[in-house]
This record gives C-alpha cells, structure tokens and sequence, in this order.
C-alpha cells in the first residue's frame, strides 16, 4: 500500500522543469546533506547557549521547531511531496507522549539494574539549571536526528531494500556517527547502533510516524543526561544534570567510559521495546520485505 506522503499531483508528474526532475532523481545524498548541515548548526548553537541554563530551553526548543520546518520543507522542496505523512498531525501528541513514556522508562529501568548489580560509585543532587538546559539541548538533537535517520535515511533505503535491509543499515549508521566523541569505542558504537538505532527505528516502522521515535529519542536522552547526569555515548565529561550519578564497576555493567549506553544492561533493557515493536510491526503489515518497485499493483 503507498502511503499518501508519496503520492504526486498531476502539476508533479507532467509538469516539473527538468531542473526540479534532477533535484528530485538525486533526493539521497541531498537530503542527507542538508539534515547533517542542520545537526551542525543545531549543535553548535547548543553549545553556546549551554552555560546559559534556562535560556538553553527556549532556544532548544526553538531549534527543534525550526528542523521540523526545514525538514517539510525538504520534502516539499526536493521530493515534490504535497502530504509528508510521517509528520501527520492526527495524533502526533499522543505518539510523542507514549515515546517519552517510553525512553524514560527504559532508561530508568536501566540505570536501576546497574545500581542493583553494585554499579553506582557516587550520587549527589546537581542542579535545576542543568535539568532545564539539557531538556532544552535534547529538543533539538531529537527531532535533528530523527529526521536525518528515520526520515530520510530509514526511509528511502527501505524503498530500494526492504525494511530489514534498512534497519540493520540505518542503525550501523546511527551507531557510526558516535565514533567522533572523545570516549568513543568500537563495542560503543555497535551497542548504540543495537540498542537506540533499532528500537527507534522500530518506533518508526510501527507507526510510519517520526513522533513516537522523538518522543522516545528525546526522553531517553533527557533521563540520561537531565536527570541522572550520566556520562551520555563517550562524550567524555558528564553533563550537568538533576543528579550527578558515578558508575564504577566492570564495563559490561556499566559501559565504562562510554557511558551506561554501551552495557550489556542496555542491551538487555532495549531489546524488550524493540522485539515488542518489531513484533506489533509485521503483525500490521508494516514490514515491507523488498523494494516497493516489485511489488504488484494493490
């Protein structure tokens, strides 16, 4: 079944100059382009604006307000879509509430596990001013990111692969683009890809939505670094958030200097979600199992 979002009016299909023709044939390496200039501007204005605490929420939330626009502006501008059905607004509240739910949840439970198995060194209050600033950061990083490896990336290989094809290379992707923090590990990476990389990418399958994965994007990152104040994918220091939490221990429990996100706990913890999505997914029909290209007329 073809969704709405991909559907062309006459004026599209008869009527493009051949300089819209060619924009829309190289759509890939277009898009991806244009979504990791908007990661980087996204991530240095949070840079700047992190010292600032709460001034970081607005501004945040400003930045992930602004990559939603230039993402439907994208698709309308290089793919000639007039619907972008994964942005739809018919319950796009209700989605990111059950993503949040979610990651926060899964991280919470995380960080418990560790903390029973003798994982926890240290625990103090931080500061207020870094649980708002991290809420902030987090806004824009999850929406950045999701339309850059959900929406674009999972997407469109999904067309030309199938939906297990592109799981697997979106989130070796997905994992790949943590190699550049300080602390970062090869088994890091891999544990980043197995653990965020599939279960948002599930998120995305289950729903063909992008606001379950960044409700979920974002609370696991915000419980991660807003509230525990945990060492988040090799960055190297820990962030200023609601409690300073210290993990000591072997790095199958804890992830070592990586950070909680590259344990075997992860692993375990995130494959529940994932497998139940996954599960709810092709009980749908929502796996497609190779490219839309073979299939028959509907």
């Amino acid at each position: 079944m073809a969704r709405a979002g991909n559907q062309e009016t006459p004026l599209q299909q008869g009527e493009l100059s051949t300089g819209r023709l060619r924009l829309r044939t190289f759509r890939f390496p277009v898009l991806v382009v244009a979504l990791l200039g908007v990661m980087a501007a996204t991530a240095g204005i949070n840079q700047l604006v992190a010292p600032l605490a709460f001034l970081a929420l607005p501004v945040g939330i400003g930045l992930a307000l602004a990559g939603l626009a230039c993402y439907r502006w994208l698709a309308r501008t290089v793919e000639l879509r007039a619907e972008i059905g994964e942005l739809a607004q018919a319950g796009r509240w209700s989605l990111l509430r059950r993503g949040a739910l979610l990651g926060f949840g899964a991280f919470t439970a995380l960080m418990l596990l560790i903390g029973m198995f003798g994982g926890w060194k240290d625990l103090s209050w931080g500061s207020v001013g870094g649980l708002v600033a991290t809420a902030g950061m987090m806004a824009g990083v999850a929406v950045t990111e999701e339309a850059l490896f959900r929406g674009v990336v999972f997407r469109i290989l999904e067309e030309r692969t199938g939906t297990v094809v592109s799981l697997t290379v979106s989130s070796v992707l997905f994992g790949a683009t943590h190699l550049v923090n300080t602390n970062a590990t090869l088994w890091g990476t891999l544990a980043i890809a197995m653990t965020g990389g599939l279960m948002l990418s599930a998120a995305y399958v289950v729903t063909r939505s992008l606001w379950l994965p960044i409700g979920l994007h974002f609370a696991w990152n915000f419980t991660h670094a807003g509230i525990f104040g945990a060492v988040l994918s090799g960055s190297g220091t820990a962030p200023h958030g609601l409690l300073d939490t210290t993990l000591s221990g072997p790095s199958l429990l804890t992830g070592g200097s990586f950070g909680p996100e590259a344990s075997l706990v992860a692993l375990l913890v995130c494959a529940g979600p994932t497998a139940f999505l996954l599960r709810k997914a092709a009980r749908t029909g929502q796996i497609q199992r190779r490219p839309r290209a073979l299939r028959s007329p509907a």
